[in-house]
C-alpha cells in the first residue's frame, strides 16, 4: 500500500524504479525529488483509496515506512500524515466484525433430585468456543476452525445433561480422586491400608463408582492470566469412594488469544491420599461422530511406556518404545500398527496405555500432537505432568448416540490424557501421587489448536 520513498543519491545496488510498463505484482518502488512531491504522491494515493469502498482492502506486500534509505530522518512533513486517518476509516469500515472474547452462564439441566446444572461458555477472538458444564467438570463442546475457517465441534459428547446422566464413558470429564486403574482397588499409605470402590472389573477406575466425573462442581467466571476463564470447585468429603481425607479441589479452564485451552488443577488434603487428576476427553479433529480417529497423525514426546497385564494394570516395567507399536516419536498415523499381533495391543484391544514423557524440568513440556489431514486442524499438548495415557476409543461400539445424531463407533475418538501414571500407590519405581497436608497439589496441561 505504502510508496517507497528514498532521497540522496542512489546507493550502489539500487535499482532505478520503473515508473511506466511495471509489472504487475511487482514491489511498485518509485523515487521522488523532495519531500513535497512525496507528500502530494501520496496524498493522491490515499484519495484513491476510497474508490475501493465495499470491494474489500487487502495488503499483501510489504510496508517500509515514511523514512529515508538511512532511516535518519522522516521524509514526509507531519500535516501530509494527516490523511492516514482515511486508511483506518475505510479499514474499520471494511473489516469484518471480529467476536470479542466472552464468558456467558447458561441452565443445561437439572439433575434428577432436582439440582440445576449450568454450562459456561467461553469464546476467544478467533472464535475458538469452549463450553464446560458443572456436572463432572465436563468439557461438553469445543469448536475450532479448520484450514478453510469453518468451525466444527471436535470432542465427543452429549446435546443435553440426560446422555450424560445415562451412558457417559467419561466423555470430556475431569477425572479423580485418581485418575486411570488402582489394582484390586488397595493400597497401603504410611503403613495402613485402604480399600477403594471397584468398578473395572476388580478394578478401581477413573475415581471409582461416583468420581469427579458424576458430581455437581460450583463454577464461577473468573480473570484468566491470559483470556477468559472458569473455575470450578468441588470439596470431597473424608471417605468418598474409599479415599482417606477431605479434599478441595479446583479446577480452571482459561482460553487465551492464542487459541490455547488451560487446564488449572489445584488440591490441598487434610489427610495423606492419593491424588491424580487428569481431563479425559475424546478428541476428533475431523469433527465429533464424523469418521474414526485411525487417519489422525499422531506424535508422543516419550522414549519409554508402561506394559500392562491382560487386567489393563501396569506390570511395572518401564519398557522402551523403539521396535514396537507404541513408537510415535515421529508423526505416525493412529491406526498404522494398531491391529498388529502384538501382546500388548491384543491386551487392550487397540491403545489403552500409558507414555513415560520426555521432560525438561519441571515446567511445561512437549507432551503430544495430533493432526487430521483431511481438515488441517491440529492439537499440540504441554503439560507438567510425567505421563500420558492414549486411548484409541477402543471399547465405543455404536451403540452411543451423541452430538447431532452422530453415532459413536469405535475408534471414533482419541483421549489424550496427561496424568502420573496408573496404579503409582502400588508401585514404589513410579512418581509418587501421595498429597500431604501441608502441600499442594498443582498441574497445568495445555492444549493448544491450530490448522495446518
Amino acid at each position: 500500500m505504502a510508496e517507497g520513498a528514498r532521497t540522496g543519491p542512489h546507493r550502489q545496488g539500487y535499482a532505478a524504479p520503473r515508473t511506466s510498463g511495471q509489472r504487475e505484482g511487482s514491489c511498485g518502488y518509485r523515487a521522488y525529488a523532495d519531500t513535497l512531491e512525496l507528500a502530494a504522491a501520496y496524498r493522491d494515493l490515499v484519495s484513491r483509496l476510497g474508490a475501493h469502498g465495499g470491494k474489500g482492502l487487502d495488503v499483501e506486500i510489504e510496508v517500509n515506512g515514511l523514512l529515508t534509505y538511512d532511516r535518519a530522518v522522516v521524509t514526509l512533513p507531519p500535516e501530509a500524515a494527516q490523511c492516514n486517518r482515511r486508511v483506518y476509516e475505510l479499514a474499520d469500515r471494511e473489516a469484518p466484525a471480529m467476536p470479542r472474547a466472552s464468558v456467558r452462564r447458561e441452565a443445561f439441566g437439572k439433575l434428577p433430585a432436582g439440582a440445576p446444572i449450568d454450562v459456561y461458555t467461553l469464546t476467544n477472538p478467533s472464535g475458538i468456543e469452549v463450553r464446560a458444564l458443572t456436572y463432572g467438570a465436563i468439557l461438553q463442546s469445543i469448536r475450532v476452525p479448520d484450514r478453510d475457517g469453518h468451525a466444527d465441534d471436535v470432542v465427543l459428547g452429549y446435546n443435553s445433561l440426560a446422555g450424560y446422566l445415562r451412558n457417559a464413558p467419561y466423555f470430556g470429564a475431569v477425572v479423580g480422586r485418581y485418575a486411570s486403574r488402582i489394582a484390586q482397588g488397595t493400597f497401603t499409605l504410611d503403613g495402613r491400608s485402604y480399600r477403594l470402590a471397584t468398578n473395572n472389573g476388580p478394578h478401581h477406575l477413573h475415581g471409582g463408582v461416583t468420581g469427579f466425573d458424576k458430581v455437581v462442581w460450583k463454577a464461577e467466571p473468573v480473570q484468566g492470566d491470559s483470556g477468559v476463564a472458569v473455575a470450578l470447585a468441588y470439596t470431597s468429603p473424608d471417605g468418598e469412594e474409599g479415599y482417606p481425607g477431605t479434599v478441595a479441589v479446583r479446577v480452571t479452564y482459561t482460553l487465551t488469544d492464542r487459541n490455547e485451552l488451560l487446564v488449572d488443577y489445584q488440591a490441598s488434603t487434610d489427610r495423606p491420599t492419593p491424588m491424580n487428576l487428569s481431563q479425559h476427553s475424546y478428541f476428533n479433529l475431523a469433527g465429533a461422530g464424523t469418521r474414526d480417529v485411525l487417519g489422525h497423525e499422531l506424535e508422543i514426546n516419550a522414549d519409554r511406556f508402561t506394559p500392562l497385564d491382560a487386567t489393563l494394570i501396569p506390570t511395572g516395567v518401564i519398557a522402551p518404545v523403539a521396535g514396537t507399536p507404541f513408537d510415535f516419536r515421529r508423526s505416525t498415523p493412529l491406526g498404522a500398527r494398531i491391529e498388529q499381533d502384538d501382546p500388548q495391543l491384543n491386551n487392550a484391544d487397540g491403545y489403552d496405555h500409558n507414555f513415560v514423557l520426555n521432560r525438561a524440568g519441571s515446567g511445561l513440556s512437549f507432551a503430544a500432537r495430533a493432526i487430521d489431514p483431511t481438515t488441517g486442524r491440529t492439537l499440540e499438548i504441554r503439560t507438567t505432568e510425567p505421563g500420558l495415557q492414549l486411548y484409541s476409543g477402543n471399547f465405543l461400539d455404536g451403540t452411543i448416540t451423541g452430538k447431532g445424531g452422530h453415532v459413536y463407533g469405535r475408534r471414533s475418538g482419541l483421549a489424550l490424557e496427561t496424568q502420573h501414571f496408573p496404579d503409582s500407590p502400588n508401585h514404589r519405581a513410579f512418581p509418587s501421587t501421595i498429597l500431604r497436608p501441608g502441600g499442594e497439589y498443582r498441574s497445568r496441561t495445555v492444549f493448544a489448536f491450530g490448522v495446518r
